[in-house]
């Protein structure tokens, strides 16, 4: 039962805030940043199972992070008081633990892990179908427990490969990555789906399909894919040769070898990312190379993914906690000919995060141990209940043994242009590197002062490490510091990232991580009454509702204006806008301005001095032609990047819309036909109802749904329907006794059309009606948003994620224009109402959170 009606959880005897209260008073601590204050409550105030709110504000968070912390620093030497970790914390200025850490240090309300993401895999590369179901509950365990995880799937037969059992040959990656991605997509995290990336080696024989398997609509949406580019494929590219691809992908010997197109394959990754913005590349052998963790390879420590956004790649069981440093708080007199950055304090603090971040993995083996107990209470048989933890055994061991860490920073952009500087030139390009270089040697200093006061890390060997390009770096940088690790090791086996810091940046109130700011001013809407006195409305949607238009400065652009004299307070035309945008280091330096190769070389710079990666996205316009696409990845191999990502504005609707759906701008209802057409072109949309797969057949009229028909796919009374089959056309005739059929035509491969018939008759009764209504208002003209509405407020005795309303919700879910507001919905992440759908799913502008199905 929910403790509504008092103040006191009555176990513990801890005050219990109202929504209210907690509202008003995060919204003064952001002072009036309403996008913040509803961030940090849905996301971070804590909170039990019922929904009780245990923390007025953002500083009582800091403070319960504050006194954790200070516990474990007891155990060591030259302990750090809670005072002190406070002041560091304390309104967000400084130093900002990332998602898990924030959420669940001294949390006692959930078991859950501190860590941010993890990577999975077998030993040995088992590709049996015991192994591979292994990875599936391996995911599904970790991601229940709010972590991101990745795995990758070279080490999968490919297709058509001879195996030992019924089915004689190999299904190839494709069909696992579908069964990883609907797992993924069936965990719930309060509220959010997980999070997952998928991997394969570009040496694989399937790899090709991999690239594809996304570009069909509604396939491994419940993950991130990229391919691991080796050097000698980017070689072949250049001379214009063939490429071996071989299974095992390793192997001096390969049972399978397959000469490709280097450059077929290399244009189709290519066409793709500018397309869908998937696959994203992960530059592999500048990955292995680089790592220092692999100095330690044969040891258990060989990288084999990354975590969903890229900037951890990691070895099997190893799992690492973010922490960014906000860069912004270092620039003293921003906006001013005197601003500068106060090294000294940023070295500092750098020691201090490092140092906190080893005390967060003392929390973190804390809170395994109690997972560990939980799973063991359980009264589930032990059987069940052995993966789960042999899964937690092996987190716990690698981060006892290697105490990997995750500092990184946020606020680049805002620093840079409160230094003067322009995002993407030259010398902002300089002090970037020389802000990181000085980031990257203090933290290793740090690490290695750890290592006199609490020990190294277990495995630690200067001899394994002396040829690695990142510790030579910091060796040829700091001559004594390398001196003193060889004497006293390091107590860290990795240290630093640049993470993305979507709603971490909303709350320190900065630009995010290392990228520009996405916009200094723009737009959002909220929806009024009309009726309401005083009320302006901007703006009427096609269903009629009224909302008002609202300028919103980025904050430190706020802080440009007022260090320059500009009014705050004053409503601004837009041609004065323009002006006031023209004048400050923010113009030519968003996001969609900087010249994409200089960013690309921005990042190859500070890659040298981060010992993961970086996660950084190339925005370009949605006009760029495709080979600019591949230039930048060209670039950014040349530039010692180890991965990279496009997006075209507009390109995820790509994937799932035509040219002209993207076109429409709203449903239009009036070229909708009175009488049905013989003959309607329909999409194929694939679903699951329980654990029963079935299919959907579309009508479409002008581009938009108009009926729907669905059915049993591939069973002894449903319909046989190849796989590779996604578009034919619905035709309208009689049977024998002339009663009206729909039937579905489809040209197979060699060209030939092929008929199923009697659609209607494959239909369950109860589904048939449901399906008639939907097909009623479809074709009536409701905008699509509300038949979805419609869909899923059905009373179905089957309420699962995959009950057949679901499924149908989701295909007709392909066809909402992009920009259709979503009313009355609020954002799980960062409870904005600024909520739309984008390529079917509902997205948040302001947060850039995305939720589908």
């Amino acid at each position: 039962m929910a403790f509504k009606n008092v103040a006191v959880e009555p176990k513990t005897g801890k005050k219990i805030f109202t929504q209210e209260e907690v509202y008003q008073a995060t919204l003064n601590y952001f002072k009036g940043d309403d996008l913040a204050a509803r961030v940090w409550i849905n996301k971070y105030a804590l909170k039990d199972s019922f929904g009780n709110i245990y923390e007025k504000s953002p500083d009582d968070m800091h403070k319960r992070l504050a006194k954790e912390i200070a516990r474990i620093e007891k155990k060591y030497e030259n302990p750090m008081n809670e005072a002190q970790i406070y002041e560091l914390l304390k309104e967000f200025k400084h130093i900002v633990p990332q998602g898990g850490p924030m959420t669940g240090i001294g949390n006692d309300y959930q078991i859950a892990s501190l860590s941010n993401c993890f990577v999975v895999g077998n030993e040995g590369n088992s590709d049996s179908y015991g192994g591979i179901m292994k990875i599936d509950q391996e995911q599904v365990q970790l991601m229940k427990r709010r972590g991101g995880v990745g795995h990758d799937l070279s080490h999968i037969r490919p297709k058509g490969s001879p195996v030992k059992n019924s089915a004689l040959t190999s299904t190839g990656i494709v069909p696992f990555m579908e069964r990883y991605s609907n797992s993924t997509r069936e965990v719930a995290q309060d509220g959010r789906r997980g999070a997952l990336m998928l991997s394969v080696s570009i040496k694989h024989p399937d790899s090709e399909q991999f690239i594809d398997a996304k570009m069909e609509q509604g396939k491994v949406t419940g993950a991130n894919v990229s391919v691991k580019i080796h050097d000698d494929f980017m070689q072949s590219i250049e001379s214009g040769t063939p490429y071996l691809q071989q299974y095992p992908i390793e192997a001096e010997k390969p049972v399978f070898e397959k000469e490709t197109n280097a450059s077929k394959i290399w244009n189709k990754i290519v066409h793709n990312a500018w397309k869908s913005a998937e696959p994203g590349i992960l530059f592999w052998d500048t990955i292995t190379r680089e790592s220092v963790p692999d100095c330690y390879a044969d040891m258990g420590y060989k990288t084999v993914s990354t975590n969903p956004c890229g900037e951890i790649p990691l070895c099997p069981y190893d799992s690492c906690r973010l922490l960014a440093i906000n860069l912004y708080s270092y620039v003293e007199n921003p906006f001013t000919p005197e601003a500068k950055f106060n090294f000294d304090k940023f070295k500092e603090h750098v020691a201090y995060a490092q140092r906190m971040m080893d005390d967060i993995i003392d929390l973190e083996l804390e809170k395994i141990d109690a997972i560990i107990g939980k799973i063991d209470a359980d009264p589930e048989d032990d059987d069940i209940k052995q993966t789960e933890r042999k899964l937690w055994e092996k987190i716990q061991t690698k981060a006892r043994e290697g105490r990997r860490t995750g500092v990184g920073i946020t606020a680049e952009g805002d620093m840079l242009a409160a230094l003067g500087l322009r995002y993407g030139v030259e010398d902002a390009t300089d002090f970037s590197e020389e802000i990181h270089k000085t980031l990257a040697v203090e933290a290793y200093r740090s690490s290695v002062n750890l290592a006199k006061e609490r020990g190294s890390f277990t495995i630690y060997d200067t001899e394994r490490e002396k040829n690695n390009p990142m510790i030579n770096r910091i060796r040829e940088q700091d001559e004594a510091l390398y001196k003193d690790m060889t004497k006293h090791g390091r107590r860290n086996i990795a240290l630093l990232t640049i993470a993305p810091t979507g709603t971490t940046s909303l709350m320190t109130q900065t630009t995010s991580g290392i990228e520009p700011v996405f916009m200094p001013v723009y737009k959002r809407r909220r929806k009024v009454n009309p009726n309401d006195k005083d009320v302006r409305v901007d703006f009427i949607d096609e269903v009629g509702d009224s909302w008002e238009e609202y300028i919103v400065f980025h904050h430190k652009f706020v802080t440009w204006m007022k260090a320059k004299g500009h009014r705050t307070d004053k409503q601004y035309s837009q041609d004065e806008l323009d002006k006031l945008v023209a004048q400050s280091p923010y113009y030519k330096a968003t996001s969609n301005d900087v010249d994409w190769l200089s960013k690309v070389r921005m990042q190859g710079r500070i890659q040298k001095w981060v010992d993961h990666s970086i996660s950084v996205t190339i925005n370009l316009p949605s006009d760029v032609e495709e080979e600019l696409v591949g230039k930048l990845y060209f670039e950014a191999w040349k530039s010692g990047c180890k991965g990279v990502t496009v997006y075209r504005d507009g390109s995820r609707a790509g994937v799932l819309v035509s040219n002209k759906k993207e076109e429409k701008k709203k449903d239009d209802k009036s070229s909708f036909p009175t009488k049905r057409p013989d003959e309607l072109e329909a999409d194929v949309v694939r679903f699951q109802n329980n654990k029963e797969k079935w299919v959907a057949f579309i009508g479409l009229v002008g581009d938009l749904p108009y009926e729907i028909f669905t059915g049993l796919q591939d069973d002894e009374d449903g319909i046989l329907l190849p796989r590779s089959v996604t578009k034919g056309k619905i035709i309208k005739g009689h049977d024998e006794e002339g009663n009206s059929r729909y039937d579905f035509q489809y040209e197979n491969k060699r060209g030939y059309k092929t008929t199923i018939e009697g659609l209607s008759y494959k239909f369950n009764p109860v589904f048939w009606n449901y399906a008639k209504l939907i097909s009623g208002i479809l074709r009536h003209g409701m905008p699509i948003h509300k038949v979805v509405d419609t869909v899923t407020s059905l009373q179905l005795d089957n309420e699962t994620i995959n009950s057949w309303k679901a499924g149908v919700a989701r295909a007709l879910k392909k066809y909402i224009p992009n920009g259709t507001v979503a009313e009355g919905t609020v954002c799980g992440e960062c409870g904005s109402s600024n909520v739309i759908y984008q390529e079917g799913c509902l997205t948040c502008p302001d947060c850039g959170s995305s939720k589908c199905g």
